[in-house]
């Protein structure tokens, strides 16, 4: 007996290790332009976002058609002041040379200092509203792909999620899209300020002075060179935080939801040193990211600044020789100051929008996913009342096509069993009700309710005669009555409190400090595991399906209320089918069938009596926990 039971555990850890060591993920691994947030093909990727923004490109013209106007604005500005001052001088001069005191009148400068101010009130409009503008077209375009994300994210197969971690998928729906509408708001709209001002403002220096311009030029020139040199440093560091972000903050939730672990093992030494390692990363990633940031300013202004000395040195020259007036000489000074501006912030701001049409990239990969296959376009009815008849004819499946998990299932649960699902870690226990409530689609065979094919009804239709009761108990955020009456939400209070009385949660639930509207976040810490449980099974009594599923529904409670919830479950299951996935034999000897599993296949099947007798796997794993 002692050697049965050594190697039923020997060959259940052997399965476990073997389940345990295959691939939970199918995420490919980041590519190296995906690492440094360049899109593979940015101008589809602009194009598509074109094609979604649709019902808001007049927003974009009417931002177009502003940039244009504040450019011109801006433009006239320097060369109508350059008017004015020669204007002002000329009247002093002749004031001095007439012996008279020169004061500012409407004929003698007053109306030109009035039509400046109205120039730049003219443009203080259109930059007020190509701003407003913009960003009421980013923030719409944002909303729309926020709604066409979370409508895809419903109608995706769970081997999606299966492959993509959480915070990935989080990261897509929140982060990049916030990215996509700062840089709309505030790159986009700069660089198109930037084109219409810097063409404009060269334009103005070549009529007044073309040696002048074209020794700014030269600075320009070599100063967008700096800046793009930098700029692709800039990148990488970025890159290379982002990556320091992620992986402190997995240690830091990792230390969060761990902590009593961490505790009970001793390891907070250890995962602070983890943290503390990740933080130092961080911290460096962000030390040279920062200082290549900002050391680019400082440099291309320096190279403005000496560029400016030597115009005006150059300006000077010109304006003695009579070539240049004060007012062109200061006017090709204003132009020279709105053009090296945006010239030197050109490719920083490229790579904030390469940076975005990346992040929208990875938005649109989400949203090119491969749905669930649509429901029928006419479905077959199911049957009233739903007897629970359930079978499995001939079925094959496998997550990877290539490597197939079942190979050919059989078995049938009559109205009213109860049907035990027993097997090792990774046996397929779960994969069997993933089937059956069609989370996963069959590749061969087929699986009926009632005699109908469950692939010939809705998944809604299906799924509204199954209960589940899972192993880790979740709970949404809201108050323990609105937990309760989740698959109910029409509940009366008399109902819910029934349904808590019978799942032995009304006792705990009335200790609690506003009962049955005591507010649980998401995570219910403020319950143990044990509570949290009780309250799924209190969900799905609630709910009273036709059909019951139980995933180790009694692993987190103690065996006294284990027991009251095996009796409360008995009377549940009278006149309807269950399926009880267990590791503890004791709370499934009194079941109609009883299914052994191992490597996704079923290879026993039978009463318990039946299957102790035949002197099988099953009867090595009961022994090995009883004997």
């Amino acid at each position: 007996m002692a050697e049965n039971k050594m190697k039923a555990e020997r060959e259940l850890i052997a399965k476990t290790a073997e389940a345990e060591a295959e691939p939970t993920s199918g995420a490919p691994e980041p590519t190296a332009d995906e690492e440094l947030e360049i899109p593979r093909d940015a101008g589809a990727v602009v194009r598509r976002l074109w094609t979604v923004s649709s019902g808001e490109h007049w927003r974009f013209a009417v931002v177009l058609v502003s940039v244009v106007c504040y450019a011109a604005s801006s433009i006239a500005a320097p060369a109508y002041s350059a008017h004015l001052i020669d204007l002002l001088w000329a009247n002093i001069q002749e004031a001095f040379a007439a012996g008279h005191t020169f004061s500012i009148g409407w004929d003698t400068g007053g109306r030109e200092v009035l039509g400046l101010l109205g120039i730049w009130t003219l443009a203080w409009v259109f930059y007020t509203i190509q701003n407003f503008t913009m960003a009421s077209f980013a923030e719409r375009l944002n909303l729309k792909l926020r709604h066409r994300l979370a409508e895809k994210l419903n109608v995706l197969p769970l081997k999606f999620y299966d492959a993509h971690k959480p915070g990935d998928i989080m990261s897509r729906a929140t982060n990049d899209l916030d990215k996509v509408s700062e840089v709309l708001q505030r790159g986009l709209l700069s660089m198109l300020i930037a084109v219409g001002s810097v063409t404009g403002a060269i334009i103005m220096m070549l009529r007044y002075n073309v040696v002048l311009t074209a020794v700014f030029l030269v600075f320009a020139c070599a100063a967008v060179l700096m800046t793009r040199i930098v700029a692709k440093r800039t990148l990488v560091y970025a890159a290379r935080q982002q990556h320091a972000v992620g992986v402190l903050t997995g240690h830091v939730e990792e230390a969060y939801s761990g902590r009593i672990v961490i505790k009970a093992f001793n390891q907070e030494h250890a995962s602070s040193e983890r943290i503390h390692a990740a933080t130092s990363e961080l911290a460096d990633a962000m030390r040279k990211t920062d200082f290549v940031t900002n050391v680019v300013a400082p440099m291309v202004r320096c190279l403005v600044r000496f560029s400016q000395v030597i115009l005006a040195l150059m300006g000077t020259g010109f304006l003695l020789q009579g070539q240049l007036t004060i007012g062109t000489l200061q006017a090709f000074f204003q132009y020279v100051n709105t053009a090296a501006e945006p010239l030197t912030q050109f490719s920083l701001t490229m790579n904030q929008l390469q940076s975005a049409l990346a992040a929208v990239e990875r938005v649109f990969d989400i949203l090119d996913e491969e749905e669930i296959e649509p429901d029928p376009a006419e479905p077959a009815a199911v049957p009233r009342p739903v007897r629970g008849r359930v079978a499995f004819e001939h079925v094959r499946f496998g997550y990877d096509p290539s490597h197939p998990l079942m190979h050919d299932v059989n078995f049938t649960a009559e109205p009213g069993q109860k049907v035990a699902i027993v097997g090792a870690t990774g046996a397929g226990k779960t994969t069997l009700i993933n089937l059956l409530m069609r989370f996963y689609e069959i590749d061969g065979g087929r699986i009926t309710l009632d005699g109908v094919d469950t692939r010939t009804m809705t998944r809604a239709d299906l799924r509204r005669n199954f209960g589940m009761v899972l192993q880790d108990a979740w709970l949404r955020e809201g108050t323990i009555a609105e937990n309760i009456a989740y698959g109910a939400p029409d509940a009366t209070t008399d109902e819910i409190v029934q349904a808590a009385k019978t799942a032995q949660v009304d006792f705990f639930v009335r200790t609690m400090p506003h009962g049955y509207e005591t507010e649980l976040a998401n995570d219910a810490e403020s319950i143990s595991q044990g509570q949290r449980q009780l309250l799924t099974i209190a969900r799905v009594l609630l709910a009273n399906p036709s059909i019951l599923i139980l995933d180790e529904a009694t692993s987190s409670v103690d065996t006294r209320t284990e027991k009251a919830i095996v009796t409360a479950m008995e009377k549940l299951t009278q006149g309807r089918t269950s399926f009880v996935i267990a590791h503890r034999l004791s709370t499934i000897v009194d079941s109609d069938l009883i299914l052994v599993m191992d490597h996704g296949n079923i290879i026993e099947q039978g009463t318990h009596d039946e299957l102790v007798a035949a002197g099988g796997a099953y009867a090595e794993l009961y022994q090995s926990q009883f004997a």
